[in-house]
C-alpha cells in the first residue's frame, strides 16, 4: 500500500514556512542591506567628464568633479563605502608604477575632494601598481619576473601617501608576499595607526577580469599573465594559508576576489578566522549578468539581488559591487536612480 505524504514526511511540510511574504520574511536566514554594500568607481583625467566602459553597460568613468557628485548621491542611498580605480594616460605610466607615488596623482586628489564633499563616507584606496606600469601588472617587472620586494618597497609608500590623503582603508591587491606586514609597519611609522589595511587574502588569477582591465586602461599592454602572483583556481588550501599570514602580519580585513566562482573560499576562510571578510563580485561577473539581461534571459533585479546575497550566505561581510547604487536604491524602496548611477 502507498503510503500518505504525511506518512512520508513524518508530518513535516516545509512548505508551511513558504506561504506567505510575511512568513518567508519572519524566517529568512541571511539579509541584504544598505550597509552591506561597496561602490567601486573608475577615474579619469578632466572636469566635467564621463565616459561610458564599453565592456560593462552602465558603468562610466568620472572625472574627480562629477566623481564626488556620485558619491554624494551614493551616500545619500545609504553606501557606507567607495573604492576608488584610476584609469590615467599612458604617458604617465612607467616600469616602476612611478604616478602611484604622486600626491597630487589622480586617486590622491579624488580623496581629497570626496572627503571635503561627502566626509561620512569610507574611502577604500588600493596600492597595486597595475593602473600605474607601462606593462599592465600590479608588480615590478624585470626580465619577465616581478620583483616581490623591490614591488612591496613601492607599495609602502603609496600607501603612505594615500593615507595623507584620507584614505579611510588601504586595500593591497596585487599579492605581494609579505606585503601586509611592511605596509603595516610603513602607516605606523608615518603615525596612521588608524588608517585600516584590507588585504586580498585570496585573490584569483581568473578568466573575470578582463572588463575591468579595459576600465583601468591595461588591457591592451598587459605582457604574459599574472599567474605567478595571482593565486591557482584550483586550489582551496592555499587560500587558507595566505589568510592565515595576512592575518599575522596584522591586516583588519580580508578579500575573496573574485566573488561568484569562489564561494567555497569565503565560506571556508569566515568559518577559519571569524574577521570581517570581503568579496569583489568582478567586472566580469557583472558584465555577464548584464549580458543576460540585455539578452532577455534574466531579469535584472533579480539576478543582482540574488547574486549578492549568495555572498551573504558565504559569510561575507561587505561586497564590492557595481551594481551598489542600484540595488541600494531597490534596498531603499526606491526605483533606479538617474543616469549616473544606474548601473
Amino acid at each position: 500500500m502507498t503510503r500518505s505524504i504525511d506518512e512520508i514526511t513524518n508530518g513535516r511540510r516545509m512548505r508551511r514556512n513558504r506561504r506567505f511574504e510575511w512568513n518567508r520574511r519572519l524566517v529568512r536566514e541571511n539579509t541584504l542591506t544598505t550597509n552591506d554594500l561597496i561602490w567601486p568607481i573608475f577615474l579619469i583625467e578632466g572636469e566635467n567628464r564621463s565616459e561610458p566602459v564599453k565592456s560593462m553597460p552602465g558603468v562610466e568613468r568620472f572625472s574627480v568633479d562629477r566623481a564626488v557628485k556620485a558619491v554624494k548621491e551614493a551616500f545619500d542611498l545609504g553606501i557606507p563605502a567607495i573604492a576608488t580605480f584610476p584609469d590615467i594616460t599612458f604617458e604617465k605610466r612607467d616600469a616602476l608604477g612611478s604616478e602611484v607615488l604622486n600626491p597630487d596623482g589622480l586617486i590622491n586628489r579624488a580623496t581629497r575632494a570626496i572627503k571635503e564633499a561627502v566626509p561620512g563616507i569610507g574611502i577604500i584606496t588600493d596600492v597595486a601598481l597595475d593602473p600605474f606600469t607601462e606593462t599592465g601588472h600590479d608588480g615590478i617587472l624585470r626580465d619577465d619576473i616581478i620583483l616581490n620586494d623591490e614591488t612591496v618597497e613601492q607599495l609602502c609608500k603609496a600607501a603612505v601617501i594615500q593615507a595623507q590623503a584620507g584614505a579611510d582603508i588601504i586595500s593591497a591587491s596585487e599579492m605581494m608576499d609579505g606585503r601586509i606586514g611592511a605596509i603595516r609597519d610603513a602607516l605606523n611609522e608615518a603615525g596612521f595607526t588608524d588608517t585600516a589595511i584590507l588585504a586580498y587574502s585570496a585573490k584569483y588569477a581568473s578568466a573575470f577580469y578582463g572588463p575591468y582591465r579595459e576600465a583601468v586602461g591595461t588591457d591592451k599592454m598587459l605582457k604574459g599573465d599574472k599567474r605567478t602572483y595571482f593565486m591557482d583556481p584550483a586550489n582551496s588550501d592555499e587560500a587558507l594559508h595566505e589568510a592565515a599570514l595576512d592575518v599575522a602580519e596584522g591586516a583588519d580585513m580580508l578579500m575573496v576576489k573574485p566573488g561568484m566562482p569562489y564561494l567555497d573560499i569565503l565560506r571556508r576562510i569566515k568559518d577559519e578566522f571569524q574577521m570581517p571578510t570581503f568579496v569583489y563580485q568582478v567586472s566580469g561577473e557583472y558584465s555577464m549578468i548584464m549580458a543576460g539581461v540585455e539578452k532577455g534571459f534574466l531579469d535584472r533585479e533579480r539576478a543582482m539581488l540574488e547574486s549578492l546575497m549568495a555572498f551573504k550566505r558565504a559569510g561575507a561581510d561587505g561586497i564590492f559591487t557595481y551594481f551598489a547604487p542600484e540595488v541600494a536604491a531597490i534596498l531603499n524602496g526606491q526605483k533606479s536612480p538617474g543616469s549616473t548611477m544606474d548601473h
